[in-house]
């Protein structure tokens, strides 16, 4: 499973951190990530991290969010900074293993305010 932390209200321009740990019950992970989601729009994603450290990013938070995490894909970091409004949402952490189901942990609400 995957246990997520973090989130919260913060003004505008501000920072937050998220935080997700596997529980250790999903072996061999290949990726990690973060998605968002509002309400009445799909979940999209953040960013995300491979399993050798290469990662990727939504063009609307680059430069302003950083995705971190173990060598052995056992937590991913969300560091999130120069907040906007429209950051606001439901984060989710994400897991892949190629050739099963995609893990999902439970979403954090992060509100920003302006």
């Amino acid at each position: 499973q995957l246990q997520a932390s973090g989130g919260g209200l913060v003004q505008t321009g501000g920072s937050l951190g998220l935080s997700c740990v596997n529980t250790g019950t999903i072996a061999r992970i290949n990726r990690m990530g973060w998605y968002r989601q509002t309400p009445g729009k799909e979940r999209e994603l953040v960013a995300r991290i491979n399993s050798d450290g290469s990662t990727n990013y939504a063009d609307f938070v680059k430069g302003r969010f950083t995705i971190s995490g173990d060598s052995a894909q056992n937590a991913v970091y969300l560091q999130m900074s120069s907040l906007k409004p429209e950051d606001t949402a439901v984060y989710y952490c994400n897991a892949l293993r190629l050739g099963v189901p995609e893990f999902w942990g439970q979403g954090t609400q992060v509100t920003v305010s302006s």
